[in-house]
């Protein structure tokens, strides 16, 4: 893996993030990817401690699976891990943070050890009165080996043997620099000699007051010894929960690292997700230092890169591969990530470097042939190979290549290539899955613009190039007539065709897809118009049957004699002619205007022309005509009705010039901010300030979208140091 960050040239970034944790760890966070993501987010918006330095803790866990007996030292660091925790278990977190850290339960003589010891990881001396009594004997002796010391050196017998007053350390000994001879006023043992000739000698009574020391250290190590014999037996007891608290601890050191490291940098996360798309958004490469950002989107299974040289081709692969290793790993990145998407892949590969060595005897193109060898069993990959035509004639590698290419794709391989020749690209434009993009080149400033146009095929720009970079104009002159304005126009020709065919494998592929929508538009013209006629022969087959029931009523009374009763069957048959139901149109016709949102069926478009009837509609490129009594409106219908409508603005009770973001949503944030500046404007307020914090930088890129578009904003800025800095935002209004 660090090999494949040095060739993506991220090796500096892999060792700042390193510096963020604790103690060393794969990059691999366990647990599920969408909960991390969720968990991130939590700590990102809070201020929280870091986690203590820890040492590994991998062999003290396999000797107290064997009853042994730890050092109070690794005791400690048992004891940082179970504090930390204790810490997060007392904040306020929500969500999957809380969720997680709830069932963290930890057991209470094992958190009791955690007192044991001061924040420097001394052993408490309140936690025995015999350790206080041992360390006031030592800090007596101490003070009695200083005033020996002082005492000797203002002896005027030894005054004269003296080199200096100072008082020497050696071998953690007090110790006095003399002359010789000194043996006949001093008492001591000579323990070094200086480079003057001279000797360090440590008074005999310094030497009895440093045994005495010693031997108080010796009976504090048997006090803490016995501690440790004793917590080391109760460590064994809940030894699944230390192995569980160590490797919780890894965990979280994990999150706080990318965390810390995303605020510090105000960088943002990409979580993978379950497609093969490459989609990034302004993502700049952590290696540059003034970087051109990129934009580029990658659905096809190969993008082909060609154009200027030297005009970023390689770095835009490093890039790509970058990202969604990054993402991969949950690590942050300066990337737009709401406009970005990227998938999951199982490997990533680089064929970037020249793999010739003097060593292994292997050739460029040996040496590449062996590593597309390797990669054939492999699926779900997502590799990088730069300049693949490296190391051998282009012709032949053309052919080889695209056939090389064409198996790998079997095996649902993405990949990034560069290239500078036409017939490779050529070949490989045919494929569907195959996506182009070109670096693009400025004539005018005869300088490459480290941009990248797609679907299109890129000039080399060799000569130009050379120009540039100090080669001689009569040379590349020469070089240019020995090409031949033929071969050049040649390799013109076929760029044009190339790209005219990818133009026309667009559109074609355009057409289709509205010809496929026109199909379906007919059918469901056809179902409807079927519907229709249904529910009139319904409709007419029952005005039918209803009029003759009348009509049968009204005979009968032609038969009657008495006049009541004639009027009686009239009635009657009024009546039922009353109760027949007439179709009507439940639905008024709209009253549309050009420009309107309207909707047909399930097809959604605009008004583009009104006749008394019919109105024609555009969606998607298509011009449809269709009876404005089958058109609904898109969205909300909006309100025709004439009222008289007064509106009353009233000053709000209390506001504030500041408003605090911290911890909210974008979409609970951006209804208090709605309001807070609906509040100041009506407050009559100038300036206000809002604080978002930074965080992913999620709310801030929301709160910047939402001031932009607000027609009451005069202007923003970054706010002072003191009021938040980059984190907070000061408005004029």
């Amino acid at each position: 893996m660090e090999e494949l960050f040095r060739k993506l040239d991220l090796n500096e970034y892999l060792d700042k993030f390193n510096s963020f944790l604790a103690r060393p760890k794969p990059l691999f966070v366990s647990g599920d990817s969408k909960v991390n993501y969720e968990k991130l987010s939590e700590i990102s918006n809070m201020e929280l401690r870091y986690p203590p330095s820890v040492i590994n803790l991998d062999d003290a866990l396999s000797r107290l699976s064997k009853q042994a007996i730890l050092h109070i030292s690794e005791i400690y660091e048992f004891a940082k891990i179970v504090r930390y925790f204790l810490y997060l278990k007392k904040l306020k977190f929500e969500n999957k943070m809380k969720a997680y850290l709830d069932k963290i339960d930890i057991p209470v003589l094992v958190s009791g050890i955690c007192d044991y010891f001061d924040e420097n990881g001394e052993f408490k001396d309140s936690v025995d009165d015999r350790l206080s009594a041992i360390n006031l004997s030592f800090k007596n002796k101490k003070d009695e080996i200083n005033a020996e010391l002082k005492r000797l050196i203002y002896t005027k017998s030894i005054a004269p043997y003296l080199v200096d007053t100072q008082i020497h350390f050696i071998n953690d000994n007090e110790a006095l620099l003399v002359r010789g001879g000194f043996n006949h006023v001093l008492k001591g043992s000579v323990i070094a000699r200086s480079s003057g000739g001279y000797f360090y000698v440590l008074p005999a009574n310094i030497s009895k007051l440093k045994s005495e020391q010693r031997d108080l250290l010796d009976k504090k190590d048997e006090i803490l010894y016995e501690y440790s014999k004793n917590i080391s037996s109760v460590f064994h007891k809940n030894l699944m929960f230390l192995k569980f608290i160590n490797s919780a601890f890894d965990h979280i050191d994990a999150l706080m690292a990318r965390a810390s490291m995303a605020k510090l940098g105000d960088l943002d996360f990409v979580l993978s997700d379950s497609s093969k798309d490459i989609i990034l958004k302004d993502f700049a490469h952590p290696a540059l230092k003034n970087p051109k950002r990129i934009s580029v989107s990658f659905k096809g299974k190969v993008l082909l890169i060609t154009g200027v040289n030297a005009g970023g081709k390689s770095m835009l692969l490093k890039s790509i591969l970058s990202a969604a290793l990054l993402s991969k790993y949950l690590l942050p990145m300066s990337i737009n990530s709401q406009c970005s998407r990227i998938g999951t892949f199982k490997e990533f590969d680089a064929i970037i470097e020249d793999p010739q060595n003097a060593k292994n005897d292997i050739s460029t193109f040996a040496g590449r042939m062996l590593h597309f060898s390797k990669i054939f069993g492999k699926k779900f990959l997502l590799i990088g190979v730069d300049e693949i035509e490296l190391g051998t004639d282009f012709e032949e590698a053309a052919s080889l290549y695209s056939a090389i290419i064409d198996k790998l794709l079997e095996n649902d391989i993405k990949m990034v290539i560069t290239t500078h020749h036409k017939r490779l690209a050529m070949l490989l434009a045919k494929n569907s899955d195959v996506e182009l993009l070109a670096a693009l080149y400025d004539e005018a400033s005869s300088r490459p613009k480290y941009e990248f146009l797609a679907g299109t095929i890129g000039k080399s720009y060799a000569f130009e190039t050379a120009v540039r970079y100090g080669i001689p104009s009569n040379l590349v002159a020469l070089a240019k007539k020995t090409y031949g304005e033929d071969k050049e126009n040649l390799n013109e020709a076929i760029s044009k065709a190339i790209n005219l065919e990818m133009e026309l494998k667009v559109k074609l592929n355009d057409a289709n897809l509205k010809e496929e929508k026109l199909n379906s538009l007919l059918q469901s013209l056809k179902d409807q118009k079927e519907k229709v006629d249904d529910d009139l022969k319904r409709t007419v087959s029952k005005l039918e049957f209803e009029y003759y029931k009348a009509i049968n009523e009204a005979k009968r009374g032609v038969s009657l004699t008495d006049i009541k009763e004639k009027q009686r069957s009239i009635n009657k048959a009024n009546e039922l002619v009353s109760k027949i139901e007439k179709p009507q149109n439940l639905r008024e016709p709209l009253e549309l205007k050009i420009g309107d949102k309207v909707k047909y069926e399930k097809i959604k478009g605009e008004v583009l022309s009104l006749n008394k009837n019919e109105a024609t509609i555009l969606s998607d490129g298509m011009k449809l005509r269709v009876p404005i009594s089958l058109l609904k409106r898109s969205g909300n219908v909006p309100n025709l009705t004439k009222k008289n409508i007064s509106v009353k603005v009233s000053r709000p009770v209390s506001a504030s010039v500041v408003l605090d973001l911290h911890g909210l949503r974008s979409e609970e944030a951006m209804d208090k901010l709605d309001k807070f500046i609906s509040d100041a404007l009506i407050a009559g307020f100038d300036e206000v300030l809002i604080k978002h914090g930074i965080g992913t930088g999620k709310l801030a890129y929301a709160v910047k979208e939402f001031l932009k578009a607000h027609p009451n904003i005069k202007a923003f800025k970054d706010g002072a140091p003191s009021e938040g800095g980059f984190g907070s935002k000061v408005v004029k209004l």
